[in-house]
């Protein structure tokens, strides 16, 4: 931990909040070397959402109940929605560090509790970042143009972090449960109904009525549709009703991250801390 020391502030060194600082830094430091030995993995999960925007936007088409440019509305539907794309290789790599013994090897060392966990997701959100900034690079190649100040920008792309913030612990916490890389593969089977079932390519209101309010009340929905008022899309009306979710889409865009952290969270580093118990 001595190598550690320099990236402590120094009115936090030799606290323990300064060696957890310090324990979560060497474990993104971990994350973010593998990135180099597993190249591929890196770009198939920048790329993936890129491709999901080009066919939805020119292959496939769709906008059920939107007015004006499709892609206006598409482009930030797919941005929420990449925020649950990629939870399955984090899920694998804390699988594969259960089962290889890598946890135990660092359980065994003088190290916070869950900085494991924390590494894992500060090397993630830093991924995920990076493709939020790619699919809005595509996005402006394709002609779409947020009509917003620089703030409602930064709002925005922060809401989008937060959701996949929540989204990750949940990945995390269920990784842990499901134990081995084999179970992955049915716990990940997941993620897609709850990111299709949403307002990412059509409205609420183009839906049956049902079915319609379970994809406003879905959180994905709540934080496209705050990212569409923020970003001003033109191109975004209709995506929005006259229901109470949908009115309150920003309010509901950071509530509900808020308490699947809440939730995921201290349930991920308990059962991390159980592991060896």
């Amino acid at each position: 931990m001595s190598g550690m020391s320099g990236t402590v502030d120094a009115s936090v060194k030799g606290t323990p909040l300064g060696w957890a600082l310090a324990d979560c830094w060497t474990m993104t430091r971990r994350e973010l070397a593998h990135w180099g030995r597993q190249p591929v993995q890196v770009v198939v999960g920048l790329v993936f959402p890129v491709m999901l925007l080009l066919m939805f936007g020119y292959l496939i088409g769709g906008g059920r109940g939107v007015e004006g440019d499709y892609v206006d509305f598409l482009v930030p539907g797919m941005l929420a929605l990449t925020m649950a794309f990629g939870l399955e290789s984090t899920m694998l790599a804390v699988t594969q560090d259960l089962n290889k013994g890598v946890i135990d090897r660092f359980r065994s060392m003088p190290m916070t509790n869950g900085a494991v966990l924390v590494g894992r997701s500060a090397a993630d959100m830093l991924q995920s970042a990076l493709s939020l900034a790619l699919l809005i690079g595509v996005g402006y190649a394709i002609g779409w143009r947020p009509h917003a100040s620089f703030g409602a920008f930064l709002a925005a792309v922060g809401l989008l972090l937060l959701l996949r913030f929540a989204m990750l612990w949940i990945g995390i916490h269920l990784a842990m449960v499901a134990g081995r890389p084999e179970m992955v593969q049915a716990v990940q089977i997941l993620v897609w109904p709850v990111g299709f079932l949403s307002n990412a390519f059509a409205t609420p209101e183009s839906m049956p009525g049902w079915l319609g309010a379970a994809v406003e009340w879905n959180p994905m929905s709540a934080t496209a549709t705050a990212v569409r008022d923020l970003f001003g899309s033109p191109g975004a009306a209709g995506s929005s009703g006259a229901s109470w979710a949908a009115e309150h889409a920003g309010m509901l865009a950071v509530a509900w991250p808020l308490v699947l952290v809440a939730v995921f969270f201290p349930l991920a580093v308990r059962r991390f801390g159980a592991l060896s118990k």
